[in-house]
This record gives structure tokens, C-alpha cells and sequence, in this order.
């Protein structure tokens, strides 16, 4: 599958209109974002049914504050507009494909409810 570059115009549209999402935040400038290039494009060749995203955080600096890039390459995965991975740092490609492999056999019914009960948790804590 083609990747995908990620723009502040198109970047919620692809988060909102595609279940599994993985983006690398990277810049041209940087070495270990290199080394990682072809690793990210021969895993999207696997998973036609993941979008495959890049983020150049030095064009779209707007996007890597909103999310708190501090290194990079940097790499996110989510579901159904629900984060479930961020990480730093190089990954080797039997790595991603775990990591890929682990995010669509989430039962997303699961991870909601966790989420929600976290969220009930958090707001009794505050009126207590």
C-alpha cells in the first residue's frame, strides 16, 4: 500500500475514516528516520488494511506539538480513533508486525469499556 503523508488538512480525516491508523513522525534530517523508511514501507505492503501515514514534523510542526513529538522517528498506532501505541525510536520490522498483528486482535469492545471505566475512576477520584 502507498504511504500515506500526513498533513494538518487531511491528518483527522484519516483518523476518523480508516480502523487501523500507524504513523511515523520523522524529518529529512534525520538519520535513524532514514533507516526506518524502507522498514515502514515494506510492512505496509503486508497490511493493505492499515493506512500507513508519515508526519514531516519540520512542515507540519503544528501536528507534532499537538502530539508531544520530542524524538523522532516516532511511531503511533491506532484503532478506531483510539490510541494504542506510542513509541520512539527505531523498529525492526518483526517488531511492527507484533505490534500490528496485537492491535487487530484487540476486541475494541474491551478496550472501550477499559476506557470508560478508567474514565468513571478518574471523575470520582475529582468529586471525592
Amino acid at each position: 500500500m502507498a504511504i500515506v503523508q500526513f498533513t494538518k488538512d487531511n491528518f483527522n480525516e484519516q483518523i476518523e475514516h480508516n480502523e487501523i491508523v500507524i504513523i511515523d513522525f520523522w524529518a529529512e534530517w534525520c538519520g535513524p528516520c532514514k533507516s526506518f523508511a524502507p522498514i515502514f514501507e515494506a510492512v505496509s505492503e503486508n497490511h493493505t488494511d492499515v493506512v500507513f501515514g508519515k508526519v514531516d514534523t519540520e512542515t507540519e510542526r503544528e501536528l507534532a506539538a499537538a502530539y508531544q513529538i520530542r524524538s523522532i522517528p516516532t511511531l503511533m498506532l491506532l484503532r478506531e480513533q483510539i490510541l494504542l501505541f506510542s513509541q520512539p525510536g527505531l523498529l525492526s520490522p518483526a517488531q511492527l508486525e507484533d505490534i500490528l498483528g496485537k492491535a487487530k486482535a484487540l476486541n475494541m469492545d474491551e478496550i472501550r469499556e477499559q476506557i470508560a471505566e478508567q474514565e468513571r475512576t478518574n471523575a470520582e477520584g475529582k468529586s471525592a
